[in-house]
């Protein structure tokens, strides 16, 4: 059965139990999430979307993105996760190789990309927003179709449907299935300009997934999951539990009151913006049953401060990647307990998906949760992740990323093995190694960044990393930069900032 299907399913199942709880508080029952997929499915099939239509997405988490989407996907349509605010250039190249046929945007998108006076505003303040009113496929000449949200705007194009009406519409009440091997999502990751690079996931990988967590992470009826994640919001509705979304760029303080007055039992948050709720309040709600974290490693120190916070929850870490979600899940106090082995490496936990390791280390997967593959690629059986790892006692343990590796002589060392067991030091908070290459040699300088105290590192760092690990230098640095909703390190302006500092 289809992801869409099983929602449905048991949405009928519970009509007058609620199932999500917007930012602003307002809440939707299972009964008219189920009227308005269906209603928005009706629309957009009597509307003239055939199966396999690409709808590049341009709505931001809610309540009604969620119909938006679930309803595409009900009509057999495709959702294109493209963001128009990537640049021209890289939205072109995006748009190109997706070749959506149809459109799904804020009014007030549609208006700051058309009107000159907001797109002028845009631009200075660093937004270069395409006119998705005039999108136009290089060699289709066909019309493009619009759906929007929100209400009518000037720069809205005409004709356009509005998500409103189409979910207040009826639908006839008749069985619906999907079909498994369909496309339902297309997310752009990577790439360049010249050869942009999108994962395609089918209705049936996306429900693979959503099993896994459920496998995994006990959810039912009477539980409340707060987060703005999809891919832990769709399993809370399958489940019969209640989705509570945060608001939009919702302070710290904010996140944190809302987990104690909306009785959350599971959350997801990535590792930095957890330390930062944790800043604003220390202690958790005690009917918080789980803390997930992911989307970038999780350094020892934050693990230990939610284990701090919400004693009574089980705290884990999950290991995922756009192409196959789940991979692997750990707790904090195994990962702990991993770092202050010494055996090297962040553990990941037992894998979910079939693993195995290259004889380079690199990490290969595959399994029922598995993407099709990339967009206009051969399809993928196992993917060759990036990441190198190895597995101990059955166990995924990473050790870096190919990427990553830095040249000292002989000596290639990975990153990914060493800087747990460096953040776990007392007084580091942050700790990521970078290399300064020499133009002349190729060796690099191996410089070690950290936040936190670095009074008498160097002499400590002997007692948890190999020799040839230790670093030419030891920088402390403010904070470590981050990119992307997942805020993960970004490695390349890491090294700008310490050549900058040695000036």
């Amino acid at each position: 059965m289809t992801l869409v299907a099983r929602l449905l399913e048991q949405a009928a199942r519970t009509p007058a139990e609620v199932a999500l709880v917007a930012g602003d508080g307002a809440e939707l029952t299972y009964g008219d999430l189920r009227r308005r997929v269906l209603a928005v499915r009706h629309g957009l099939l009597a509307a003239g979307m055939e199966p396999g239509d690409g709808v590049l997405f341009s709505v931001r988490p809610s309540p009604e993105s969620l119909v938006l989407a679930l309803g595409v996907v009900a009509a057999g349509g495709v959702v294109v996760f493209a963001d128009p605010g990537a640049g021209p250039e890289m939205f072109t190249a995006r748009l190109g190789l997706a070749r959506p046929r149809w459109s799904a945007a804020e009014s007030v998108l549609y208006a700051g990309s058309r009107l000159r006076p907001v797109r002028a505003y845009a631009r200075r303040r660093g937004l270069l927003l395409p006119n998705l009113a005039d999108l136009r496929i290089p060699g289709d000449e066909r019309p493009m179709r619009h759906v929007f949200t929100g209400r009518r705007l000037p720069g809205v194009p005409r004709g356009a449907l509005s998500f409103a009406s189409l979910a207040a519409g009826d639908a006839p009440e008749e069985p619906f299935t999907g079909d498994p091997d369909a496309p339902a999502a297309v997310i752009f990751t990577s790439g360049t300009t010249a050869n942009p690079r999108a994962v395609v996931h089918t209705q049936g990988s996306l429900a693979a997934a959503l099993d896994l967590f459920r496998e995994r992470l006990p959810l039912g009826p009477g539980d409340v999951v707060h987060t703005d994640q999809l891919m832990l919001g769709l399993p809370t509705l399958i489940s019969g539990a209640r989705w509570s979304m945060p608001p939009l760029f919702c302070p710290p303080a904010d996140f944190a009151r809302l987990l104690a007055e909306r009785g959350a039992t599971h959350t997801f948050c990535v590792p930095v913006h957890l330390a930062e709720v944790l800043d604003a309040a220390p202690r958790l709600p005690g009917h918080l049953r789980y803390v997930l974290l992911g989307a970038a490693p999780a350094p020892a120190g934050v693990l230990r401060r939610a284990v701090a916070a919400a004693p009574s929850a089980k705290v884990l870490s999950v290991y995922a990647m756009t192409e196959i979600l789940p991979v692997a899940l750990a707790s904090a106090e195994d990962k702990l307990a991993h770092t202050a082995s010494g055996a090297g490496g962040d553990l990941l936990g037992e894998p979910l998906v079939d693993a195995v390791v290259a004889g380079d280390g690199e990490l290969l997967l595959s399994g029922p949760n598995l993407c099709r593959g990339y967009l206009g690629e051969p399809p993928l059986d196992r993917l060759p992740t990036g990441d190198l790892a190895r597995i101990d006692d059955g166990r995924l343990v990473l050790t870096g990323r190919k990427k990553d590796m830095l040249i000292r002589g002989k000596f290639n060392l990975y990153p990914g093995l060493y800087e747990p067991a460096v953040a776990a030091l007392p007084g580091v908070v942050e700790a990521a190694y970078v290399g300064l290459p020499d133009p002349e040699t190729g060796d690099e300088e191996v410089v070690l960044a950290v936040v936190g105290a670095t009074a008498g590192l160097d002499r400590r760092l002997r007692d948890v990393i190999d020799h040839d690990a230790l670093p030419d230098r030891i920088v402390a640095v403010p904070g470590l930069p981050r990119s992307g909703r997942g805020r993960k390190l970004d490695r390349e302006r890491l090294g700008e900032l310490v050549r900058r500092g040695e000036r």
